[in-house]
């Protein structure tokens, strides 16, 4: 579904069963970019407004991200129109809408969830016996990205374990937002397989669905971002890793711990969470180096197998966010996404990937309605 507004447009999908938990995904687009900053920040927040009001029934937002064109200068003026006690988890990352505007949002809401406070950025929300903590836009200081990364994940697992979780059995779903990422990400990479070994995430047991990618922080002095989101409650007969082994290969063959794609099974509902995803072989190769449609052909094969793993389709997803290395290509990929995903809430940024011959890159998350019993509700 799209709404146009005064310079916006919403694009709105819903998740709506007879009983229980509604869930919305929602991407807000400037349609004028010829318009300041404070001008399109304007129009965001109306729009985003319009929908808790009128297309959300009643529906709180539990995450959202904020896309920016220029965090050093933009930064300030969004953190100043937002509450200062917002129950809900907010990123900011410098990744340009290629649609030419100034700041896009992506947000994910949820009806009849009672929002809990918990220490540092944690934002949690809680029923039917499962607690889940959403944060945004964590930073850490230190020398290096590596530096940065290691005192992101072990201040996080702190938190876990203050409110008895563990990245092992809690966590579901990372993004690291790297600043220069052809030249930080091997420090990202080197402080994450660390972590994880020290917490039994290994290649042996399991990792968590991640996206690494380009994106900056107001601060340069930042070189690494990192957004999360963990359920406190759940068991390991309620998780499931995506593989798709006929088309892609495990990370840790070529040194990178993360997983391909997670499912969790509550009682009424399966959430999907695809981790960036590029176009790659089941050697770890790149395919069609050079071509960003035939990358995008075989990028979309990818999710598409990893979903069917999860015996769901692309029509279950809430919302699309791709990233492109290269500026000159977003209006063949942009074309590309419409033909396909007319309906879809999907956003194009700029946001080189973390192997420069990938030009493209996407991830999703989604749900769809599968009863299972034994376990209880979502």
């Amino acid at each position: 579904m799209k709404k146009i507004n005064n310079h916006t447009r919403t694009e709105i999908s819903r998740f709506i069963p007879s009983t229980g938990i509604c869930e919305y995904h929602a991407i807000i687009h400037i349609t004028h970019p010829e318009l300041t900053f404070d001008q399109q920040l304007s129009a965001l927040l109306d729009a985003y407004d319009y929908l808790l009001k009128h297309e959300a029934n009643g529906a709180k937002a539990v995450f959202k991200r904020f896309f920016l064109s220029d965090a050093a200068n933009q930064t300030d003026l969004l953190l100043a129109t937002l509450p200062e006690n917002t129950a809900c988890a907010c990123s900011i990352v410098e990744q340009p809408p290629l649609d030419g505007t100034k700041i896009a949002l992506w947000v994910y809401l949820q009806t009849d969830v009672i929002p809990q406070p918990f220490p540092g950025r944690l934002t949690g929300f809680s029923h039917n016996g499962y607690t889940h903590l959403w944060t945004g836009s964590r930073i850490q200081y230190g020398e290096s990205s590596e530096h940065q990364t290691r005192l992101l994940l072990n201040d996080y697992l702190l938190q876990l374990m203050e409110n008895g979780g563990t990245l092992a059995a809690n966590c579901l779903r990372t993004w690291f937002f790297v600043q220069n990422v052809d030249v930080n990400y091997a420090g990202v990479v080197k402080a994450r397989n660390e972590v994880f070994h020290t917490q039994n995430l290994t290649p042996e047991t399991h990792f968590i669905a991640s996206t690494g990618i380009g994106g900056r922080h107001a601060d340069p002095k930042v070189t690494v971002l990192m957004d999360a989101y963990s359920v406190l409650g759940i068991s390991p007969e309620q998780v499931r890793y995506l593989y798709a082994r006929t088309h892609l290969n495990p990370t840790y063959e070529y040194g990178v711990s993360f997983e391909r794609g997670t499912c969790v099974d509550y009682g009424d509902r399966r959430h999907t969470f695809i981790s960036g995803t590029a176009s790659i072989d089941h050697r770890g190769q790149i395919v069609h180096p050079g071509d960003v449609c035939q990358q995008t052909f075989r990028m979309w094969e990818n999710v598409e197998t990893l979903l069917h793993e999860a015996s769901m389709e692309f029509s279950d997803m809430g919302a699309l966010i791709v990233y492109l290395r290269d500026i000159a290509d977003y209006q063949v990929v942009q074309k590309l996404f419409q033909e396909r995903f007319p309906q879809h809430p999907t956003i194009i940024v700029l946001a080189p990937v973390c192997r420069p011959g990938w030009l493209i890159e996407m991830e999703c998350m989604g749900v769809r309605f599968t009863p299972h019993p034994e376990f209880r509700n979502y």
